[in-house]
């Protein structure tokens, strides 16, 4: 009998420690630029890099999944087979940027309410597959401190929205957006168009990688 319970113990023991010990999968779901987050410097890897040294790179699995010039209809078309299929615990969404850049430069771009509707049927997907969800706001495009970059507006209203979505369905937020305004109110006296965050107004320069890195991290690593 003694044998017996020692045997139970030592299962719920290492239940228990398996389930303490099981790997969460990350998925960030983007655009161009999380497609380059999984390159060397990028922000994927250097999330990797924050949680080796916080002592915890066993209890994640990082995966990329973003396309260059994705908007957030195109991730609503991939969500099955580029997200869901690889069972994610946590899914990270950074999009926008193309929705708004687009609407100018292409022509194609996301109506403020298309936006929000397609936004919403993947919180709703995802959820229903019980993966938490991480939203981020769309950091810059241009990184002149004066507003004159010609698409702060619709830039901070899709920002927004997206800080909107994240308080109506109580999903943690990072937002990108305020942290990018704010590092370049600060480091960015000669209200430079790049250069300080971005290698060209939009994607990212090794700082930029950092700060979004950091930022990311720090909602990651309590989930």
């Amino acid at each position: 009998m003694k044998l017996f319970l020692s045997g139970v113990a030592m299962i719920l023991v290492l239940g228990a420690f398996m389930s303490i010990q099981k790997t969460k999968r990350v998925i960030f779901f983007g655009d161009s630029i999380t497609q380059a987050g999984v390159q060397p410097g990028g922000y994927i890897t250097r999330i990797g890099q924050l949680a080796t040294q916080a002592g915890s790179a066993a209890a994640f699995d990082f995966v990329g999944a973003g396309i260059g010039g994705n908007k957030v209809y195109d991730l609503y078309l991939r969500l099955e087979d580029d997200v869901l299929a690889k069972s994610p615990d946590v899914v990270v969404i950074y999009v926008g940027v193309n929705d708004v850049w687009h609407k100018r430069s292409y022509g194609t771009g996301t109506d403020p309410d298309k936006f929000v509707r397609f936004y919403e049927a993947l919180i709703k997907k995802i959820q229903a597959k019980g993966a938490k969800i991480v939203l981020c706001t769309p950091a810059v495009i241009g990184e002149r401190t004066d507003s004159s970059n010609e698409l702060d507006g619709d830039l901070n209203l899709y920002s927004q929205m997206i800080r909107d979505l994240a308080s109506k369905n109580g999903l943690p937020l990072v937002d990108l957006r305020k942290s990018f305004l704010e590092y370049n109110k600060q480091n960015n006296a000669g209200n430079k168009e790049s250069g300080i965050l971005t290698s060209d107004r939009v994607h990212l320069n090794d700082k930029g990688n950092q700060l979004v890195a950091d930022e990311m991290w720090k909602v990651i690593k309590g989930l």
